[in-house]
């Protein structure tokens, strides 16, 4: 009885629009009218005539691989810094995570395009000191990179996973190792590192995970200009099933 309210749910908004989406994408369909079967041939567009298919994967993976590497090691290097037994610690490390809750938040992604327009917060800083305003947003490259920016910025879950696994490693440990004179540097490298393996494991998993299905920031700041240089692979589906009305195009995207 408990557990068919699960179920329930389970079956009517996963599964079943699950199975839709298979059919879908072997037909011509754009919600306003009923589909219209046409075989294999959205796959059959997919891989050998859209280059906005190629292009957006490739945005995808770029994104991915800047911002899973920066956000595990920010998030590392925060926690070692915070694994300290100072006044006001717990606090701090609150300060931390509060940006990862509004992951995903359209809020950020609009106060993140607002700080980094031509006329932004960011460019008025800089020319506070002589530098020449910065086309965040106005060119590929750096468009991608400011968007890369803000998921890096939401560093808090791995930092809080990361605080945890420091907690466990015993301190008999380090207490060995500086009765043999091992530095800082050794230590960390030697004992910490090690040990916390199988969290870094986890994090480049779960933010992998993260990076693949980004949506928001692309949409909400550049809807995936300059020149589809920071076209997700999520918005171009989007843009295909809900813009274009090629819903069952944007259903074999999905799949």
């Amino acid at each position: 009885m408990y557990v068919s309210i699960w179920i329930f749910g389970f079956l009517l908004f996963q599964l079943y629009p699950f199975i839709c989406s298979l059919v879908y994408s072997f037909t011509d369909y754009d919600i306003f009218s009923k589909p219209e079967f046409v075989g294999f041939a959205n796959y059959i567009k997919l891989f050998t005539k859209d280059k906005e298919f190629w292009n957006s994967l490739i945005v995808t993976l770029k994104y991915t691989f800047i911002t899973v590497p920066g956000k595990v090691v920010l998030a590392l290097i925060i926690a070692v810094i915070l694994n300290k037994n100072l006044k006001g610690i717990n606090f701090i490390r609150t300060v931390y995570y509060i940006p990862s809750l509004l992951s995903g938040s359209v809020a950020v992604a609009i106060l993140w395009k607002v700080l980094f327009m031509n006329d932004g917060f960011v460019n008025s800083l800089l020319g506070c000191f002589n530098i020449e305003p910065v086309k965040w947003l106005g060119t590929p490259d750096m468009a991608l990179v400011t968007i890369c920016m803000l998921e890096i910025w939401q560093f808090g879950s791995s930092m809080v996973l990361f605080l945890s696994a420091l907690k466990q490693v015993p301190q008999s440990l380090y207490e060995a190792a500086e009765v043999d004179g091992a530095s800082a540097p050794a230590k960390f490298f030697k004992i910490t590192l090690p040990l916390l393996t199988p969290t870094i494991f986890f994090n480049l998993v779960m933010q992998m995970i993260n990076g693949f299905l980004a949506f928001t920031q692309c949409y909400i700041i550049t809807q995936g200009k300059p020149m589809n240089s920071t076209l997700l692979y999520t918005v171009y589906m989007y843009k295909q099933s809900f813009e274009f009305y090629n819903t069952g195009y944007g259903a074999a995207l999905a799949w």
